[in-house]
This record gives C-alpha cells, structure tokens and sequence, in this order.
C-alpha cells in the first residue's frame, strides 16, 4: 500500500462492500479478479478480508447443529414423508 493509497479510498471501499459477496462466491468472474487485485496490493483489505473469512470458517464450525431425531420425525409425520436415516 503506498503512502496515498488509504481506507477511504474508492477501491477500498468498493471492496469491503463487496466482501461478503465475494466471499460467497457470487460476483462475476471478472469483478472477482479485480477485487483480488485489489487485496494483493492492499494490505488493510486484506487483513479485514482474512479476518471476515475466518471468522465464517468459526461460526461455521461452532454453529452447526444437529436436529434432534424426535423433531425430526415429527416433522416428517406432520408433513407425510419417511424420515431419512
């Protein structure tokens, strides 16, 4: 990042708008390559960018969970389906 490259930078903050699209995987291809331009040369982004990405990969592991069994066949009783195994 050079001295006049700051946070309040337009690609910056079209970036960090972008984040969690991107991180979803649902921009073009084409906005996707420039938004990773963007964090090579961006050390800020980047660190933010990182830090959302891992963030998810936590929640992800820490909040996933099981629906009890009993629920799950009272559902499927309720809406006329066999459970699955």
């Amino acid at each position: 990042m050079t001295e006049e490259h700051t946070m309040a930078d337009g690609d910056c903050n079209d970036s960090l708008e972008q984040l969690y699209t991107f991180l979803d995987g649902e921009l073009t291809e084409e906005r996707r390559a420039v938004i990773h331009h963007h964090l090579e040369e961006c050390s800020p982004c980047l660190e933010h960018f990182d830090f959302e990405a891992e963030l998810r990969v936590v929640i992800a592991r820490r909040c996933h969970e099981e629906v009890p069994e009993s629920l799950r066949r009272r559902v499927a009783d309720s809406l006329g389906f066999e459970p699955e195994s």
